[in-house]
């Protein structure tokens, strides 16, 4: 099975559709599919769930989707530097559901291990736990969350071997490996494409079982926020 494609628009092709569920890996603007990201909005795919850390910026990461109004409900923990978010949301344009960021990575963790909910104190006695049903513990009280289980992944990865085994560059593993794990199909873009063998087993992060697609593309590294001293 050939995982490996020439473009993100290719690596997306068929996979896509109108009210799909999708997850996507980065916190902030590090590590994100931003390549693959782009190629969804380029699908012309809406009503979209997403299911990620933050929404990016306005004009990079999900901003790009949240400003062609292809995203219709946003699962998050943080989403605090966009504001076309903030406006779409404050006007009952985009649904929101916050998460604690633990929680979220946890439930998308269940997702790919199979796991339909787990208890958590996290949450407890605030408006995350509203309407969420509640159990007794060794005296301690527990709010249930659900694992997530995405439509499509998209994930960013430093390298990848044709089989789909994946390397993330330090801070820029943060949620991908959960997010790789609970699509349905997951899609990767990668910076280098190494051949069978070159890996460490004993280093891979993501094993290639969880892996669909992969394109290699060129990452941007954008700067979210800089901070200077003072001249």
């Amino acid at each position: 099975m050939n995982k490996v494609f020439e473009t993100p628009a290719l690596a997306l092709a068929g996979l896509t559709r109108d009210g799909m569920k999708i997850a996507v890996g980065g916190f902030g603007l590090c590590g994100i599919p931003e390549q693959l990201i782009l190629a969804l909005r380029d699908s012309g795919a809406k009503d979209l769930t997403c299911v990620s850390n933050n929404a990016g910026i306005d004009d990079w990461g999900l901003g790009v989707l949240l400003k062609t109004r292809q995203v219709r409900r946003m699962v998050s923990s943080y989403v605090g530097e966009n504001a076309e978010f903030e406006r779409q949301y404050m006007s009952g344009e985009l649904e929101l559901e916050f998460c604690p960021q633990g929680t979220l990575a946890e439930r998308m963790r269940a997702g790919g291990a199979g796991i339909p909910a787990f208890y958590t104190k996290t949450g407890v006695g605030t408006i995350v736990a509203e309407g969420k049903p509640t159990e007794l513990f060794d005296g301690e009280l527990f709010v249930l969350e659900r694992g997530i289980r995405a439509d499509l992944s998209l994930v960013k990865a430093w390298k990848a071997d044709p089989s789909g085994n994946l390397v993330y560059r330090k801070t820029a593993r943060n949620f991908n490996p959960m997010v790789a794990s609970c699509g349905k199909i997951t899609v990767v873009e990668v910076e280098e494409l190494v051949e069978l063998g070159a890996l460490d087993p004993e280093g891979i992060h993501t094993p290639g079982i969880f892996v669909d697609r992969i394109v290699v593309t060129q990452s941007e590294k954008r700067i979210e926020q800089r901070t200077v001293r003072p001249s």
